[in-house]
């Protein structure tokens, strides 16, 4: 369970991010999503509660928080992309059938292969594909 940020005005300012009303909404549903959502799916479930946010916003605001690693992309075979905090001690597991993403927690990041020796690594991501027990059961 990842821990909420209670002053997410002062996170963002902090990270050289104005923290627009519109930003702290954005980032605080990352906070409280797992489901690892998509830029439609943000601005769908925000809209109501802000009438003036746009796609746009929404997509501008995760590309700022992807430039300041706040947020990961996680890959899928979808044709959107996924949002998730940017948090190192996690994993994810996808499932092919229903598409559900789910974080796998890690203690520690994975070792470098062998390969990798002397080279400088910025960003790792373990990703697992295959059934859900609920799928895996339907068959």
């Amino acid at each position: 369970m990842r821990n909420k940020i209670a002053d997410l005005d002062v996170f963002l300012r902090d990270r050289g991010i104005k923290a627009s009303f519109q930003r702290i909404k954005i980032y605080d549903y990352l906070q409280c999503s797992f489901t690892h959502p998509s830029v439609s799916m943000i601005y769908e479930d925000l809209h109501p509660q802000i009438p003036s946010l746009s796609r746009a916003t929404v997509y501008n605001t995760l590309n700022l928080f992807l430039e300041k690693k706040l947020v990961q992309v996680v890959n899928t075979e979808g044709s959107e992309a996924r949002f998730d905090l940017a948090d190192p001690h996690h994993g994810h597991f996808t499932c092919e059938s229903c598409g559900t993403i789910i974080d796998i927690p890690l203690d520690k990041a994975p070792a470098l292969p062998e390969g990798l020796t002397g080279f400088e690594v910025f960003e790792t991501q373990l990703h697992f594909r295959g059934k859900c027990p609920q799928c895996s059961s339907k068959n």
